[in-house]
């Protein structure tokens, strides 16, 4: 497709999208008779989507797409052979004929002009490169969470973002969870007096024991795996989830992983999207020997200059989820993958309504939807970068403040550590070339 057509559907497709969106500025379902013949998208206004990284999650989001019917997937990368022939087989079969493409490298799915948006799924340390190749190339992105593996590479993503206007969603879809949204309206409109402290619980690392090296198998470009991330003889378990989301050099670990959910849901419902703490004080655990080396326990206050204190702790120490606790009651929100429920005290507040002139959050019932409607309409979506940069960044500098074990001092304006060369150094990490930001 020429970029000349491509650009006159997206015109096409923002045109549409603009007649149904609502009155908040975030838009519903495009009317398939606006785009298609009845009870269809016609193919030629459907977005054309392209996955890198199609493993556990990106085969998870595969699927989500393949069920929306304004979406079209026709092209999965993979450093992985099967992941990626099982992607593109289980593709070409839901269509009834063949129109997926499988690559190894993802450079071949954002050179594609008829590509226009890029759905990431891939390990951590790729995120930040892969979301920028595609933003670069000018497609909209779709990025699974953690944002990234440190708040240099994250501000860099923002900024292309801004300076290109891509549609960006992050992929904590409780964004998109009634029940999340209910809890955090709740909160905000003060139904539980004044906020005081929210208590957050997450999931956290393991450790491992070492394994000897093993030949590289022919179905893996581990060079292409590794990427950025320091080289490291091939042990035929740090490319398997269950280790790689717990070793430093390919993530944060899953005070970030996972963590990123809960402190998220705090940011929403205390209205510290855009801001962050003035200080972060902490300790943690990690592990003195074995391939796995993120924290597997920490407690971690994060202080706001209103008083306002976030406890993250891993799910030992917190119950899973958010507690907003407030002079007047409490608000608990689990996330989606643990059931996705509310409770309050006093019980009343399930029945509460929120009214028309109170504060209301945007509305989303859909992430990827979400994110297709804003691709048509050219607006905002539900989790868009700012957002994502500043909620990964409570992860980041609570795992620094867990391994330091000391009170940091943060400006969330400038968004670095106050008189602390050392902290601000570990906001940064550097890249295996030729990768580079």
């Amino acid at each position: 497709m020429s970029q000349k057509r491509k650009i006159s559907r997206r015109r096409f497709l923002a045109k549409a999208g603009h007649m149904v969106v609502g009155a908040i500025g975030f838009p519903y379902i495009i009317p398939s008779s606006a785009l298609g013949k009845a009870g269809s998208v016609a193919p030629s206004n459907r977005i054309n989507l392209g996955f890198i990284g199609v493993g556990g999650r990106g085969n998870s989001l595969v699927t989500n797409f393949l069920g929306l019917s304004d979406a079209q997937v026709v092209a999965v990368c993979d450093v992985k052979k099967p992941n990626r022939q099982n992607a593109q087989l289980r593709v070409d079969e839901y269509y009834g004929k063949k129109v997926c493409r499988a690559y190894n490298d993802f450079r071949e799915i954002c050179s594609r002009n008829d590509i226009d948006a890029v759905v990431i799924a891939s390990t951590d340390q790729w995120h930040i490169l892969h979301s920028l190749y595609a933003v670069r190339a000018g497609k909209d992105v779709y990025c699974e969470k953690p944002l990234g593996v440190s708040l240099e590479e994250s501000k860099v993503l923002r900024d292309k973002v801004h300076r290109t206007g891509c549609i960006f969603q992050f992929g904590t879809q409780e964004r998109s969870s009634a029940k999340t949204r209910f809890g955090c309206e709740l909160v905000l409109n003060g139904r539980i007096g004044k906020l005081k402290k929210i208590k957050v619980g997450s999931r956290h690392s393991d450790s491992s024991p070492n394994f000897p090296p093993q030949p590289i198998p022919d179905w893996l470009d581990y060079q292409m795996w590794l990427g950025p991330a320091p080289w490291a003889p091939y042990d035929g378990k740090r490319t398997i989830s269950s280790y790689w989301f717990h070793i430093r050099d390919y993530a944060v670990g899953f005070i970030a992983g996972c963590g990123v959910h809960t402190v998220d849901m705090a940011a929403m419902g205390s209205g510290t999207d855009l801001t962050g703490p003035v200080e972060v004080k902490g300790s943690g655990v990690i592990p003195k020997d074995g391939l796995c080396n993120c924290l597997t326990s920490w407690n971690v206050d994060l202080v706001y200059e209103n008083g306002l204190i976030i406890n993250f702790t891993d799910e030992k120490q917190n119950k899973p989820g958010t507690l907003f606790e407030g002079t007047q009651g409490r608000v608990h929100i689990l996330e989606e993958h643990l059931s996705g429920t509310v409770d309050t005290y006093p019980k009343s507040l399930l029945q509460e309504v929120i009214g028309p002139d109170e504060i209301k959050l945007p509305v989303s019932n859909h992430h990827q939807q979400n994110f297709l409607d804003c691709i048509k309409t050219r607006t905002k979506p539900v989790a868009p970068i700012d957002i994502a940069v500043r909620s990964d960044t409570l992860c980041i500098i609570s795992d620094i403040a867990a391994r330091l074990e000391r009170k940091l001092k943060w400006d969330p304006n400038e968004e670095q550590f106050i008189d602390d060369n050392q902290a601000n150094r570990m906001l940064k990490r550097s890249m295996r070339s030729p990768w580079h930001l």
